[in-house]
């Protein structure tokens, strides 16, 4: 294997991040969906040349620890590497070839220099809407995947330069957003070519055997970094519980999620073999989807200086029994694969808090608030109306939780309100933090929000698949829960109605309004003991109003 030194490897690490950002960047310059330009709900990443991740942009967890496994995934069961060739895309949104949910599509892109393979780059997008039975393809009431869109297996869409127009086609036909979704899917096969362009630019630089050189030495750095924090922790079992409310057809039942963190010298296992049996709703998780979110929680607790690629994650060992809600078998419906996702990642610091009580903070809001509105304008088109929300982080043993802060394992920016009025008939009537919600503590957990808005289409129908309404988000050592959401609609007429967390065909008319408020997070520490100064200034900034349970413990 050819020498590096430590500098030239820095050099060559930064110039692969700087490769996925301009790919980023692509993607967030020519996207034309608001889940794409303005939530930035898209990942691009940069693999060597056999398919192991190196390098990512700065965008979301719950898709960069996923896509080297997809990756791995084709390469190992459905297209070798071998059958890979210059100017080929290689696409997939399949869960059940190592995809998470049907509007996530992959595409991957071998680089090729002089005419050997010498890295690989990659981007999945949540596209607006894939088909299926609800807008924004998340039907809260699908008991099979075939009823939650179109589904691609794992197909090459350009040979030798040359783009399969027929499978793009069968997609936008399938959208109930063509326009949109063929811009966002042009805009991702374009960043691919400025990525493929960058690296050959690299690899010309520097040589192919100082790039592989560089690249191993990379990740194997993120895996000694990663052995020895593990190795700080002391050898145990470490086990945390929590639970997804229901799955949106069993409604009675709660789903648990439990999570066993064994650590063993250097080597880290989780083991979620105590989480319930697949369900019928489609908040089940793939196995390649739930290891994305223990990935999130250990280096969510553990795991902040060291650099995300596959040597990080090495040392970790999932575990999770085939036919449960963290790793459901063929054809269980996924679309809603973030109620479990969100919380893999609050056991699994929840199981690390108690390992190390004074580094992790207590539960932030875990839950993608993801909602559409399929709205019906007066000359019959349709619009599809998308987005997320976040919630209260949880506090942390030194201080309290951050208001309306989006988690790390989704990433998600906000929607700006006025540009929503402006491209969608939906009016705003209603956004901010939400007071009270945070969970009392010595520090507070953060700050939910409300978002409320009106439909002034003619008619028109919403689905939401929500979380975090019956069991709130957990506090750590004497802390208490965060406040769980809510959903309410207010017809025209004035006249209400509190809705459950997974929503799917809900009729709407003109007028109608729903108003959202989302979980705050956890509080941390007994809360007889926060400051006066922290209470007052939470008084005189509108977090805690006077009659919060917080407010009467404190002067009882």
């Amino acid at each position: 294997m050819t020498d590096i030194d430590a500098v030239q490897t820095e050099v060559i690490r930064n110039a692969l991040v700087s490769a996925a950002e301009e790919m980023s960047v692509t993607v967030w310059r020519t996207s034309r969906s608001s889940v794409v330009r303005e939530i930035l709900d898209y990942s691009t990443c940069v693999f060597d040349a056999d398919g192991f991740s190196v390098a990512q942009a700065a965008r979301m967890p719950v898709h960069l620890n996923s896509m080297a496994a997809c990756l791995q995934d084709l390469i190992s069961h459905h297209l070798p590497l071998a059958d890979w060739d210059d100017g080929d895309v290689i696409i997939t949104n399949d869960p059940y070839s190592g995809g998470q949910h049907l509007p996530d599509i992959q595409t991957f892109k071998p680089v090729f220099l002089d005419g050997q393979r010498i890295a690989i780059v990659g981007i999945l997008v949540h596209h607006l809407d894939v088909g299926g039975g609800a807008p924004g393809s998340y039907d809260a009431s699908a008991t099979e995947i075939h009823q939650e869109g179109f589904r691609i297996p794992p197909m090459k869409i350009v040979t030798a330069g040359v783009r399969n127009q027929a499978i793009i086609d069968l997609l936008l036909a399938n959208s109930r957003e063509p326009e949109n979704v063929g811009g966002d899917f042009a805009s991702q096969l374009a960043a691919l070519d400025t990525g493929a362009q960058t690296l050959r630019r690299i690899g010309a630089r520097y040589g192919q055997a100082r790039l592989a050189a560089a690249t191993t030495r990379i990740q194997n750095q993120s895996e000694a970094a990663m052995r020895a924090i593990i190795s700080d922790i002391p050898n145990g079992r470490y086990e945390f519980a929590d639970w997804v409310d229901d799955d949106g057809i069993d409604t009675e039942t709660n789903l648990k999620i439990a999570a066993e963190v064994i650590i063993e010298d250097d080597q880290l296992t989780v083991d979620l073999g105590g989480s319930s049996r697949q369900a019928p709703g489609p908040v089940n998780c793939t196995l390649n989807m739930s290891r994305s979110a223990v990935i999130c929680g250990v280096l969510m607790s553990i795991g902040r200086d060291v650099p995300a690629n596959a040597g990080c994650y090495r040392p970790i060992i999932v575990n999770a029994p085939e036919g449960t809600v963290v790793n459901a078998l063929y054809p269980a419906p996924v679309a809603n694969r973030m109620a479990v996702g969100h919380r893999i990642v609050n056991a699994v610091m929840g199981a690390f808090a108690a390992a190390l009580p004074d580094r992790v903070p207590a539960s932030y809001y875990g839950v993608s608030y993801a909602y559409a509105i399929n709205a019906i304008n007066a000359d019959g088109s349709r619009q599809v109306y998308f987005d997320l929300e976040c919630g209260g982080w949880g506090a942390h043993p030194e201080g309290d939780g951050a208001n309306g802060f989006s988690c790390g394992f989704h990433n998600i920016a906000n929607s700006p309100i006025e540009m929503i009025e402006g491209d969608y008939p939906i009016t705003f009537t209603g956004y901010g933090l939400l007071p009270n919600s945070g969970g009392a503590g010595t520090y507070r957990g953060g700050l939910g929000l409300f978002r409320g808005f009106r439909l002034d289409a003619p008619t028109g129908s919403f689905a939401a698949n929500l979380d975090r309404f019956k069991i709130p988000p957990y506090g750590l050592a004497g802390g208490q829960p965060g406040r769980g959401g809510k959903l309410t609609l207010t017809r025209a007429d004035g006249s209400t109605q509190a809705l459950p967390s997974k929503v799917a065909g809900l009729a709407l008319q003109k007028g109608d309004c729903l108003q959202l408020e989302t979980s705050g997070g956890g509080g941390h520490g007994d809360p007889s003991q926060r400051s006066q100064a922290l209470i007052e200034h939470d008084r005189q900034a509108g977090y805690v109003t006077i009659d919060a349970p917080s407010d009467r413990r404190t002067e009882s």
